[in-house]
């Protein structure tokens, strides 16, 4: 996914993406709050941050003394975690569309950079995930903390399989292919994904990140696959991105085709299985 089609399905996917929140996207942001153990007064930076299930979770977490930076490429989901920090009266939170691999701290940071530095379900979404995570540890403090969310090898097979089955049989121009990779351009969100989608392949990789202490565990998170919410999760993740060309009648089709499939195939549950890893940062080999 571009940068442009990142922000244009978020930004289409907003109003859905903030209905599965509590199921879904809060479940794993308040386990990476907890699992970095923010204190009062820290500085955290959330990336990808979409609706705020961390960056909310964790400007709860570091009090009216700390602050929160929650950037993302699309706006229209930033303001739905604008609402939720209003409606919350939280003060501390600051919700920037931006580009993660342009950022730069505010003035308002301390000198010596950011406390934390947080990516839930979105590190796989950075071009070149490698060298802008790194980019980004480097606005950390020495001893500054990481986090991060993915999703747990094989988590949604069960669920997107059927999904692009689907898809295939009611609008085969829509399923996206393996697109030719140029020497040198950005992996495709799932490569990225696939190269820390296990708790072994996770710790490498914070670990080739120059950092010490590097905690991951998984988070098992089982859902109730109703007719509703299946189709709920597909409008309001990256799913839905090839769904943007079709007619409402296709896109009818193509849900219809999909609840048939995860019928048939006894599919009862949404595994959303979670891996949530944590690390320091040495600033000696960073």
């Amino acid at each position: 996914m571009t940068t442009v089609e990142y922000r244009t399905t978020f930004n289409a996917a907003h109003s859905d993406f903030a209905k599965i929140a509590p199921r879904v996207w809060n479940v794993a942001g308040h386990a990476l709050v907890f699992a970095l153990e923010l204190r009062a007064g820290e500085v955290v930076l959330d990336v990808c941050a979409g609706a705020g299930s961390s960056a909310l979770a964790a400007a709860r977490a570091v009090g009216p003394a700390g602050r929160v930076h929650a950037i993302d490429l699309a706006d229209d989901l930033l303001e739905e975690g604008r609402l939720v920090a209003s409606e919350w009266a939280l003060q501390n939170i600051d919700f920037v569309a931006a580009d993660a691999t342009k950022w730069e701290p505010p003035s308002t940071v301390p000198a010596a950079g950011y406390d934390v530095l947080a990516s839930s379900y979105g590190v796989f979404f950075l071009p070149h995930m490698d060298s802008s995570f790194a980019r980004l540890t480097r606005l950390l403090r020495p001893g500054g903390r990481i986090g991060v969310t993915v999703w747990r090898e094989h988590a949604l097979d069960d669920f997107t399989h059927p999904f692009f089955e689907a898809l295939g049989k009611v609008a085969p121009q829509a399923v996206p292919g393996k697109p030719a990779v140029a020497e040198g351009a950005a992996e495709t969100a799932r490569d990225a994904a696939d190269r820390i989608n296990t708790a072994d392949k996770l710790s490498a990789w914070l670990t080739s990140l120059g950092t010490t202490d590097v905690r991951v565990t998984e988070l098992s998170n089982y859902l109730p696959a109703t007719d509703e919410f299946a189709w709920e999760f597909v409008l309001g993740s990256g799913l839905r991105a090839p769904l943007a060309e079709l007619d409402e009648d296709t896109v009818r089709a193509v849900r219809e085709q999909f609840i048939e499939l995860l019928t048939d195939r006894g599919v009862h549950t949404v595994d959303a299985g979670t891996i949530v890893g944590t690390a320091v940062v040495d600033r000696r080999t960073t």
